[in-house]
């Protein structure tokens, strides 16, 4: 089958071609001949993988920056989308053709992956397959840290950072559902236009504008006190700016650092104002709470089927040119969400 292999640490947007076997300067190449996975036991099923998301964490796995640091060689790739391929003997809940979608630690960009019956998740009737691809990740890691953690309410005002982002994006429409009065920051004038198109109640425009002055105003006319909720994934000098808008009582979601600057959050502030810091890791809860994460991605497939949310896909590429859609991210290029499409490229790629 045909994997990505990461087979030493690097940058993986150096190359800005094609991706090849013989490539021997980029820390990725493109294996044509890679085996296909075998069943690893009775409740094992196999999935012919249709499409996997790109997130900033397999960005960084690449480098050598992530938390989690696997042994060479390995194939990245975490959330996907794809077909039933085989089951085992023991496999129940699942049958061959079904549409199903997951996520892993490792291992989803390539053409095939195993997992246990227990991890997949049948995609509903009414739920594109490529979407539900890109759904995992971003979109449970915002709906957990606003629904499960900070438990935003209806009313409540929320903060997103990075907002045209995967997990910003996902963000902003999780707080529409929850009734959220939504304030989201972002640069350039298209990622600006497009939130604005999704209904958020106030944008702004960090490239051209002061995040605090432009808050404070839109505050001050709707007469809303301050944040009562700081979605993060930037860090660095936005999440200190953002400190000064916060409510007493204020919750701040710590999701990641795009910026690559791990800010700091005074704790002596904190205190006084009574501020609750949480940390979100979101892969962690697959041990440790597990059934948080699995009701967590139910909910949020039955709202795409609802149409409540929608997922938006800026670039769709092959595994050939995982190196420009890795740029795409490190670039921040992408309104929502980089994939790759594998199976059946061209008939994926004409439903976006």
């Amino acid at each position: 089958m045909e994997a990505l292999v990461c087979k030493k640490l690097g940058d993986p947007t150096a190359l800005k071609s094609s991706i090849s076997e013989a490539d021997n300067d980029s820390p990725i190449i493109l294996s044509k001949t890679h085996p296909i996975p075998q069943l690893k036991s009775p409740t094992s099923v196999r999935v012919r993988v249709k499409a996997t998301s790109l997130n900033y964490a397999n960005y960084l796995q690449i480098l050598g920056k992530y938390q989690e640091k696997p042994p060479l060689p390995f194939i990245p790739g975490s959330d996907y989308s794809g077909i039933v391929d085989a089951v085992g003997s023991g496999v129940s809940l699942l049958k061959v053709g079904d549409r199903v979608c997951s996520f892993a630690a490792l291992g989803s960009f390539a053409e095939f992956i195993v997992a246990d019956q227990a991890e997949l998740f049948k995609v509903p009737d009414g739920c594109d397959l490529v979407a539900a691809g890109a759904l995992p990740v971003a979109f449970g890691t915002s709906h957990v840290a606003l629904v499960h953690r900070a438990q935003l309410t209806s009313g409540q005002v929320l903060l997103v950072l990075g907002a045209a982002g995967g997990v910003g994006l996902s963000a902003v429409q999780i707080g529409k559902v929850c009734g959220a009065v939504v304030i989201a920051v972002a640069r350039g004038d298209e990622k600006v236009q497009f939130l604005k198109s999704l209904g958020v109640d106030h944008v702004v425009d960090s490239s051209k504008e002061s995040v605090i002055a432009s808050v404070k105003d839109f505050l001050k006319a709707r007469k809303l006190k301050g944040v009562d909720v700081l979605y993060d994934p930037v860090g660095g000098k936005l999440t200190k700016e953002s400190m000064k808008l916060l409510n007493w009582g204020a919750q701040i979601l710590v999701i990641g650092f795009a910026s690559g600057d791990v800010p700091v959050i005074p704790a002596n502030i904190a205190l006084v104002k009574n501020w609750t810091v949480h940390g979100l890791y979101w892969g962690s809860y697959k041990i440790h709470r597990p059934v948080v994460l699995e009701d967590s991605i139910r909910e949020l497939l039955s709202w795409v089927a609802k149409g409540r949310i929608t997922i938006h896909i800026s670039h769709t590429y092959s595994l050939s040119e995982a190196s420009l859609a890795f740029a795409a991210i490190k670039d921040r290029k992408a309104i929502g969400k980089v994939m790759i499409a594998i199976d059946d490229e061209r008939s994926v790629k004409s439903k976006l």
